[in-house]
């Protein structure tokens, strides 16, 4: 087959059964798959090859996979720059009393990014994944990001912040399948990787424990596991706690007990290392601020559009509307009330028909009670509170 530029694509082959499935459709279609598994493991989680995504054997399957399909499969050593710009963002999110989205930023930054500028040295015009997202190419000139075929496997959520210069580049061969589909196919092609397990959690966090983690990987930061003290909405001191590392909101666990109502994690203050509690009513948002944001061209000219918004990747979504407040920020406000709206989580927002319209990063929210440093008048004490 005569080989150009158009034809050649760099496929990220994870060692999974998605990635091996791309790149087997992408052969069958005429082009010339390039398998490229990019080592970003920190150097602990070489000898524990048992890990889907941090060891060794994601190597050794995706190098498998690549011989059974004939394609020539390289390694790239990119731990560095996973540290840095996944792992380092990861342990400051939460010191800073955030809930990070890894995902996001490793889509964006090493995926989408590193990846494709090494496509480009190989003379690939595209790259391609295992993803679970469709891309429509139109003849505009503008590239639109869809939910995939299989709703309980779509992955756009994570995929919101990929610039037109990237999507343009990008193939996704199974966003049009579902998940028993492409096993069946790897079954079909003799794949190893047919039947092997999938991981649900973070890949780079040993046994996910992400405590542990980001206590080893801050061990020698200053601010990290800083001990603080648990007010209530009202300010009222209930307990102290050994780090905002250890919280996210909507937790309940490691809070103190024995009052009336259960008490949850509603709000953080990152410069007083303060949690607030408060009842479950108190995690309601009627809105939110988002920062970063990144908006389909469809939406130039649009100051303010209506949107389906998902606030963080399990939420089955709401209506909002968005009122853009500058370049990279946004009002949302929701049609209903949103519980344990995250500070840290992507909010990513659809039209009905599953286009990606873009979103950016939840800020603090107002959770619409009273400021955490306001006393109740007629509290004498915490019962009275949160009965």
């Amino acid at each position: 087959m005569h080989s150009d530029r158009s034809n050649r694509v760099v496929v990220g082959m994870s060692g999974g059964v998605d990635s091996s499935v791309a790149a087997a459709l992408l052969k069958q279609q005429g082009y010339e798959p390039i398998g490229i598994t990019m080592k970003v493991w920190p150097q602990d989680c070489l000898s524990r090859a048992e890990d889907k995504c941090c060891g060794p054997q994601a190597v050794a399957d995706a190098r498998a996979v690549a011989a059974k399909l004939n394609i020539p499969h390289y390694v790239v050593d990119e731990a560095a720059e996973f540290e840095k710009l996944v792992i380092d963002y990861f342990a400051e999110e939460y010191r800073a009393g955030r809930t990070p989205n890894p995902c996001v930023m490793c889509n964006e930054k090493l995926k989408f990014g590193s990846l494709l500028e090494r496509a480009r040295r190989l003379g690939a015009e595209f790259v391609a994944t295992g993803h679970y997202a469709r891309i429509v190419h139109s003849k505009d000139g503008i590239s639109r990001l869809y939910r995939a075929v299989d709703s309980n496997k779509d992955q756009t959520y994570f995929l919101f912040s990929l610039r037109q210069q990237q999507l343009r580049y990008i193939l996704l061969p199974i966003g049009e399948l579902t998940k028993s589909q492409v096993r069946k196919i790897a079954g079909e092609l003799g794949l190893k990787t047919y039947d092997k397990e999938e991981s649900q959690e973070i890949c780079f966090v040993p046994g996910q424990d992400y405590k542990e983690f980001l206590r080893k990987h801050s061990a020698s930061h200053p601010k990290a596991f800083r001990p603080g003290r648990i007010r209530d909405i009202y300010g009222r001191d209930i307990g102290e706690h050994n780090g905002l590392e250890n919280f996210t909101i909507g937790q309940r666990k490691g809070l103190p007990g024995g009052f009336p109502k259960p008490l949850y994690v509603v709000d953080m203050d990152p410069d007083t290392c303060t949690v607030i509690v408060g009842p479950e009513e108190a995690l309601l948002s009627k809105e939110c601020t988002i920062a970063n944001t990144h908006w389909h061209p469809d939406l130039n000219d649009q100051e303010s559009f209506t949107a389906w918004v998902k606030i963080r990747y399990q939420h089955s979504g709401c209506a909002a509307t968005i009122v853009k407040l500058s370049q990279d920020h946004a009002r949302i406000i929701f049609e209903e009330p949103q519980r344990a709206v995250t500070p840290g989580q992507a909010l990513v927002a659809y039209t009905t028909d599953g286009m990606v319209l873009g979103g950016g990063w939840i800020q603090r929210t107002n959770t619409g009670n009273k400021p955490m440093t306001h006393i109740h008048p007629k509290a004498n004490n915490l019962e009275s509170i949160v009965e």
